[in-house]
């Protein structure tokens, strides 16, 4: 982690409600290189509204609202939630215009149970889960009985399945299956215990077992580095669980959203997160 972290937005919510009240910050929005003040450009003076789980997506959004969105008149609104839920939800329902938070498979698995139909405008940066423990400093020295903890969301929670199998501490039945399920575990020689807990509640859960399987960025909300606390992460030269820009599907060309992308994608915006998370985050554009 760096030693000191950036500035974290102004909006924080847990609830719709209260996602709702925030004001706008930023400055009224034009398309880059034109008149920051004019409408047609960007075909809406409206804020554009973006949902965001906290650390790194609420800073990397809160970087851009500070140093670039100014300078091309995009006026951008951070509406921060602390579940994996809400933030479809919210952009499902129209309260906000899009969401940063979350990669493909889990999309896919989201559409598949609600019904949703979005669309993944491009992966941005990806932070691995990991493995840690406040009580061993090896998994080979995991006592018989050990309790894991998971992620109970069925995609993130194979994510850790799959770090398990990954170290021999488990088999399962189909290593390539893309959201393997603790009915899919065939051996299990140290008779692990499995509990699952909510995602944000993971670093919280390390005082009470023995392994905790963590998201990259809960795991960076509670300064928990994937590089130097975990036992062991995924590797970021995958980017299979890299984090999109989301929208709703047929709204891929709203000006205001494609002039997102544009500064997410930027160059300004990797060295941002190269030099921030050094190797914790890595930009996936």
């Amino acid at each position: 982690m760096p030693s000191s972290a950036p500035r974290r937005p102004a909006l924080v919510t847990t609830a719709l409600a209260a996602a709702l009240a925030l004001s706008a910050c930023g400055s009224a929005g034009g398309a880059a290189g034109s008149d920051p003040g004019s409408d047609a450009a960007t075909g809406t003076s409206d804020p554009l509204r973006v949902a965001v789980t906290p650390v790194p997506h609420a800073d990397i959004l809160a970087f851009v609202d500070d140093e670039l969105a100014p300078e091309v008149g995009l006026d951008l609104e951070i509406i921060e939630f602390t579940d994996y839920l809400q933030p479809n939800a919210a952009l499902d329902e129209g309260s906000v215009d899009a969401n940063y938070y979350q990669h493909g498979v889990y999309l896919a698995d989201q559409e598949e149970q609600a019904g949703y139909d979005f669309t993944g405008l491009a992966t941005i940066s990806f932070q691995p889960m990991g493995l840690y423990s406040s009580t061993v400093t090896d998994l080979d020295a995991l006592p018989q009985g050990a309790t894991v903890a998971l992620p109970n969301d069925p995609v993130n929670g194979s994510r850790g399945l799959k770090l398990l199998a990954q170290e021999g501490l488990i088999t399962l039945s189909d290593p390539d299956a893309a959201v393997p399920t603790l009915l899919d575990v065939t051996d299990n020689p140290k008779d692990l215990q499995f509990e699952e807990v909510e995602a944000a509640q993971l670093p919280r859960s390390l005082g009470d077992v023995d392994v905790a399987a963590v998201p990259g960025n809960y795991a960076l909300d509670a300064d928990l580095s994937p590089q130097d606390d975990a036992l062991v992460a995924e590797d970021t030269s995958d980017t299979t669980y890299a984090n999109q820009l989301v929208v709703r599907a047929g709204e891929e060309e709203d000006p205001r959203l494609q002039q997102l992308l544009e500064l997410l994608t930027s160059e300004e915006v990797r060295r941002h997160i190269e030099e921030t998370y050094r190797g914790a985050v890595v930009a996936a554009f």
